[in-house]
This record gives C-alpha cells, sequence and structure tokens, in this order.
C-alpha cells in the first residue's frame, strides 16, 4: 500500500477540556509560550449539490442534512457544521475534493473510496474516543464525509492557547484517552499518523475527548514507511535522518511529543537538528515520573522505545510514583 507524503496538516474540528474536579486556571499558572499555530475560524456557508450515498440509499444530500458555517480548512477538506434533519443532532461535514485525494482503496463491496473513509469505516463505532463517520456521499468531484459533532467540544490546540499549558492531573486524563484511541486503531490494523492537539476533540466540562481527522491516515504495515503523512514537527528521527519509518515506534514519539506540548505548552522540537538530538528542555516545573514517560518516548533509537502496553502501564500514566 503507497503512502501519501504532505509536509503537513490543517485543522479539521474543535474541543476544549478542563481538569476533571480543578478549576480552569489550575493548568494555566506559569506564562509559558503558545504554540506557533492557530485553528481556523472562518465562518462561511455555502450550497452543497446532491449525492449518492455509498453505503445504501440514494437519498440526496440536502434531503438529509443542512449544511452550516465552516468550521474549518486543510490542506485535504473544508469542513462544515450541519444538522441532521430526520432528528436535528448536530453533525460535521467534510468535503474532500477529488483531486486532493492521495490515496485510495476499496471497501469490501468494491466500491473506490478516499483512504480517509476505508479507515474509518474500519476503525468502527466501537471506540468512544474516536469521532465517528456517521454517512459519507459521493459527488462528482469530491467526496463528502458526515462525522458526529460533539456540541461545545473544542480542539485541544485552542485550550493550549487559552491556558498555556495543562497540569499533570488534567493531561493524564487526556493522554490516557489518547492511548485508548491509538489502542483501538492498532487493533484494527488503522495507523493514524497526524495526532496532535489539532486532532483531539475536547469537552470543556467532563475532559473526554476523541481523535478525528484521518486524512494522513493508513494501513498498519510490517514493513517500514518510506513516505511521510502527517505533521513534520511530530516526525522521528528515522524519517529525518533515514527516510523510513515503523508505523508503530513513529506513533509512540508523537505521543512523546504530544505529552510534552500538553504540560510545556510548546514544541520540544524547533528543527530538524533538535529531532534528531531528541534531548527536549522542560520549560515549566515537570515530575520526574511525567519526564521519564516523555524521554522514553523520545528515545532516538526507535527499538527502545516503549510498547503502548507499556506506555499504559508507567507510574506517570498510573498516577503512581517512582
Amino acid at each position: 500500500m503507497a503512502e501519501s507524503s504532505p509536509r503537513g496538516r490543517g485543522q479539521d474540528g474543535a474541543a476544549v477540556p478542563r481538569c476533571p474536579g480543578a478549576p480552569a486556571a489550575a493548568c494555566a499558572r506559569c506564562p509559558g509560550p503558545a504554540l506557533p499555530l492557530a485553528s481556523p475560524a472562518a465562518a462561511e456557508q455555502g450550497p452543497l449539490p446532491g449525492a449518492q450515498q455509498g453505503a445504501g440509499h440514494r437519498k440526496e444530500l440536502q434531503e438529509l442534512y443542512q449544511l452550516g458555517p465552516q468550521l474549518g480548512r486543510g490542506g485535504f477538506g473544508t469542513v462544515f457544521s450541519g444538522i441532521r434533519l430526520s432528528d436535528g443532532s448536530p453533525v460535521a461535514i467534510k468535503r474532500v475534493s477529488r483531486e486532493s485525494v492521495l490515496q485510495w482503496d476499496e471497501l469490501p463491496n468494491g466500491t473506490r473510496v478516499p483512504m480517509e473513509v476505508a479507515l474509518m469505516e474500519k476503525v468502527g463505532s466501537s471506540c468512544y474516543n474516536i469521532i465517528q463517520l456517521l454517512d459519507w456521499f459521493e459527488l462528482p468531484d469530491s467526496f463528502v464525509l458526515v462525522l458526529e459533532r460533539p456540541e461545545a467540544w473544542q480542539d485541544l490546540l485552542q485550550l493550549l492557547l487559552e491556558q498555556e499549558f495543562l497540569c499533570e492531573e488534567m493531561a493524564r486524563w487526556l493522554f490516557v484517552q489518547v492511548l485508548e484511541a491509538v489502542r483501538h486503531c492498532t487493533a484494527c490494523g488503522v495507523l493514524h499518523r497526524d495526532i496532535k492537539p489539532e486532532n483531539l476533540l475536547v469537552d470543556p466540562e467532563s475532559g473526554d475527548l476523541k481523535l478525528i481527522d484521518f486524512g494522513c491516515g493508513t494501513f498498519l504495515q510490517e514493513r517500514p514507511y518510506t513516505r511521510f503523512a502527517g505533521t513534520h514537527a511530530y516526525s522521528p528521527p528515522e524519517w529525518v535522518c533515514l527516510g523510513c519509518y515503523d508505523g508503530r515506534e513513529a506513533t509512540v514519539w508523537s505521543l512523546g511529543v504530544l505529552l510534552y506540548v500538553m504540560v510545556c505548552g510548546r514544541l520540544p522540537f524547533q528543527d530538524d537538528h533538535a529531532i534528531l538530538l531528541g534531548q527536549p528542555f522542560f520549560w515549566q516545573q515537570v515530575s520526574p515520573e511525567c519526564q521519564h514517560l516523555i524521554r522514553w518516548c523520545l528515545t532516538k533509537h526507535p527499538a527502545y522505545r516503549p510498547q503502548l502496553e507499556e506506555i499504559l502501564r508507567h507510574p506517570w500514566v498510573q498516577g503512581r510514583r517512582f
């Protein structure tokens, strides 16, 4: 299976959390630098033409859903808010042009679809921490994905821009949910390849989290990948140095980058030279257990990084001290 090779990704959704049982200010005690990224907030509305749905009925798209304002735009699609007319449920409507699709796959019934559709069909709806694909439609010039849209959620990047960094209690709660999403993807043979704050939606009240945007994803394989897809700042040193990477090992590296961003409020590495050194400096006060887990995930030699199950058993994840 060939992989796509974009060097960066746009944002798809929205989400924000707060420490369960703790005031929001508890996560922003120290004014660290904000991430050099911003989520799009354009409000744009436009008609969508009719389409044929790939999984059964042939109703027109506008008969089933009402299109709302634009939520975001990325390299591979534009996302709108929407309403399911049958019951008034909020949805997100993502439109992906055919020319922007770099990977295709076939469903069991032989239908040729963008890889993103195939991957989301593969992960299904059994994992709460992964956004659900509710419906999809094929248009002459594009595909339309209808996704669940939890109301009042925002992406983790927005939260970090507001609070600058998270307390470890909240970071742990969110990180464990990311691990559950990644474990489910792996069990389904799916590699997300773009785990970062923009692709994590969070409920500000409960702290519940959902992984979104499989536009950079592909199927998990045992042989090394020789093309990168995702966000370069989260890429591992083996990709920077050798131009190849193992899917599981690269995922663990990206999880280390994500956890650092959560507790420090900035990226650990600013360029390829820093990625190759792999020695993050902790700008905020971070517990020894959390530092150990981050450094373990960011081990330069990929074979020495932890497995997902080892991360889940780590003292910091378990809320224990060394």
